[in-house]
């Protein structure tokens, strides 16, 4: 691939003015979705008994046929890819959303949740570090505060002492596989977008690429259909409701999938990746209050206290937000190439 940035006239677009305000309005929706659709996820596994790389395969499927769709019919010209964006489509598509899902899976079949939530949300941390030391971004020390507390916080939101006294090696890897995935999927679209990519043919080629590598990884023709086949209950305070397997599927692909990602990758043309990143450390915090209000889950004093320094983590970091109005928009955070991307992530991923 060329060094230069490319972008194919039919994609090039006068960029958003950066609004903040939007920005984080639109990462906290992303969030909230995410939050219930961890529930709605649960209820589909512990309920339908689908796997969980069954239920990460028709996420990718569902989502890159609804937007390869949309994109289509509405903006058929934004489909138009040139051979030297090839490459970096499908490290995104895999790496940054296939890879996020299936280590996370491999993480926590190995450690208890709560280790493993607390591994996967170093990825702000990656994040900051390949501003401050790769692109030169000014990372100011109030925003490092903010990631410490914030991981301060989760680690009492998932109560990461009720872990065991060993990690399993293979679990702690994977977990640290999943946050750099994570870290790469929001950096490699901040570059897309700031190239001339709009936000849903970026996804679009994405979750194809995806799709693709589950369909290697898992067969569709030795999809279990039974197992979505009928109606199942909704548990907890609602276990006397049934719905369709398939409605929840379609949920799960609409409302949290397609939806929230548009939302946080939209976002990027408004709010830097280091502090995305931050706020989306809400995610267990809201999943958890969720599971308190619908499945009945128990919700501890310092798992309370735990989420409120959570978001006094996500407020510190995004009262940063008024000091950084003098600097460029896009200026430090330019990627220099796809092929540093892909050599940087080779060597290390809700």
């Amino acid at each position: 691939m060329a060094d230069a940035p490319f972008a194919p006239p039919a994609l090039e677009s006068k960029r958003p003015v950066p609004r903040p305000a939007l920005g984080y309005a639109l990462v906290w929706s992303a969030v909230v979705l995410w939050s219930l659709n961890a529930v709605v996820a649960k209820v589909v596994l512990d309920s339908a008994g689908l796997s969980s790389l069954r239920l990460a395969e028709v996420r990718a499927t569902g989502s890159a046929l609804i937007l390869l769709v949309i994109v289509a019919a509405l903006w058929p010209a934004r489909l138009r890819v040139h051979r030297r964006e090839l490459l970096f489509l499908a490290v995104f598509g895999i790496l940054g959303l296939a890879f996020v899902q299936l280590f996370y899976f491999v993480g926590i079949r190995r450690l208890d949740i709560g280790i493993a939530l607390v591994i996967n949300y170093l990825a702000p941390v990656f994040v900051a570090l390949w501003a401050r030391f790769y692109v030169h971004e000014p990372v100011r020390r109030r925003l490092w505060f903010a990631i410490a507390l914030s991981l301060l916080g989760l680690s009492l939101v998932v109560e990461l002492w009720g872990g065991g006294s060993s990690l399993d090696g293979l679990g702690v890897l994977a977990c640290l596989v999943t946050a750099l995935a994570y870290a790469a999927y929001v950096l490699m679209a901040e570059r897309e977008l700031e190239r001339g990519r709009d936000v849903y043919s970026l996804l679009a080629w994405g979750f194809t690429f995806a799709t693709l590598f589950w369909a290697v990884l898992q067969p569709w023709w030795s999809f279990p259909w039974e197992q979505v086949d009928g109606s199942v209950s909704l548990l907890g305070r609602l276990d006397d409701v049934t719905v369709p397997v398939w409605l929840l599927l379609a949920y799960i692909v609409v409302l949290g999938t397609v939806v929230p990602f548009v939302l946080l990758v939209s976002a990027l043309h408004h709010v830097p990746a280091t502090r995305v990143t931050i706020v989306a450390m809400l995610e267990p915090v809201l999943a958890a209050i969720v599971a308190w209000v619908w499945l009945g889950e128990e919700l501890a004093a310092v798992q309370i206290a735990g989420g409120l320094i959570v978001l006094a983590g996500v407020v510190l970091a995004q009262t940063a937000r008024t000091e950084d109005r003098g600097i460029p928009h896009e200026d430090p955070r330019k990627m220099q190439t796809d092929v540093a991307i892909s050599r940087d992530l080779a060597s290390g991923s809700p």
